[in-house]
């Protein structure tokens, strides 16, 4: 009887949390060339993806601007970067600079 009421006291164990692969999916990433740096801690990245006319098959591009958080200011018109989906941090930007590929 003493030994029950000693187990019923212990603390149950709780599973270890999930890594973080399993709780959150993968964020979308782009690389894309910096078209606009004037902003503080903003750039505008253009992408370009080619992709098949959904009509004709010929291939053509897409293009697409994202506004992307850059904390330090590290890109400058021209870089060629990677930006990662974020939270939506202002009206436009919903991406993050990730790194600066080729000045």
């Amino acid at each position: 009887m003493a030994e029950q009421a000693s187990q019923d006291l212990q603390p149950t164990a709780q599973p270890p949390p999930l890594p973080a692969k399993y709780t959150r999916a993968a964020r979308k990433t782009r690389v894309g060339e910096v078209i606009s740096d004037q902003m503080n801690k903003t750039i505008v990245v253009r992408t370009i993806t080619r992709v098949p006319h959904p009509k004709f098959g010929k291939i053509v591009k897409q293009i697409r601007r994202f506004y992307a958080h850059d904390e330090e200011n590290k890109a400058k018109t021209g870089d060629t970067v990677r930006i990662m989906e974020a939270r939506p941090l202002s009206k436009l930007k919903r991406w993050r600079l990730v790194e600066v590929l080729q000045k």
